[in-house]
């Protein structure tokens, strides 16, 4: 079984209002050096065997189920 990561993050553009409450949060507990915060999802899919057919049907996945494509970006990695 092979492991296939997918990052999923919102656009630029699109607000992060979970990553304000985060980056809002550090200095209060004494963290200083963050400049900005973005907050998104990890999904972790097994796979049999990772191929071309098995890697397009991820970012199929990705596209329909896992990430909202109006607002959100995403990507596709295999897990060394």
């Amino acid at each position: 079984m092979a492991r296939v990561i997918v990052d999923v993050m919102p656009k630029p553009e699109i607000l992060d209002p979970q990553g304000k409450a985060v980056h809002g949060a550090l200095p209060r507990l004494g963290f200083t050096a963050v400049t900005d915060v973005r907050q998104g999802k990890r999904f972790e899919l097994e796979v049999p065997n990772v191929d071309d057919a098995s890697l397009a049907e991820v970012h199929r996945i990705a596209e329909t189920l896992l990430s909202n494509p109006v607002i959100e970006d995403f990507t596709v990695r295999v897990d060394a």
